[in-house]
Formats: C-alpha cells, sequence, structure tokens
C-alpha cells in the first residue's frame, strides 16, 4: 500500500466512526435520524415525522416524496 492509500484508509474508517457515533448519539436522545435508501429519503427513530393521513411513524420510504 502507498501512503495515499493508507490515508484514505484511515479517513474512511474516521467518517464511518463519526457517523456511528452520531447516529447512537441521536438514538440515545430519542432522535429520528434521515437516510437515502432505495432513492428514497427514509425518517427512523421513535418521533420521526408521520406520513400524511398515518399514525404510524415514518420509517418506511414515502411513495409520496
Amino acid at each position: 500500500m502507498t501512503d495515499d492509500d493508507d490515508f484514505a484508509t484511515e479517513g474512511l474508517k474516521s467518517l464511518r466512526r463519526a457517523v456511528a457515533e452520531a447516529l447512537e448519539r441521536k438514538r440515545l436522545l430519542g432522535q429520528y435520524a434521515v437516510f437515502w435508501r432505495d432513492g428514497r429519503v427514509v425518517f427512523e427513530g421513535p418521533d420521526a415525522p408521520v406520513r400524511a393521513g398515518s399514525s404510524e411513524p415514518r420509517n418506511e420510504p414515502d411513495p409520496e416524496a
């Protein structure tokens, strides 16, 4: 491996760790998180916004989005 490869690998590890820590902090605080999944925005968590006309949390992609 070159120094550039090592640098990129360490950078990617740092970003993954930072995201994991941020998501864990949101989970502990009871906050929702926003993801991009299958070409759609997805809200996950206990206080996630609800879909129009539904009382269920919006934990799946919204087909209207």
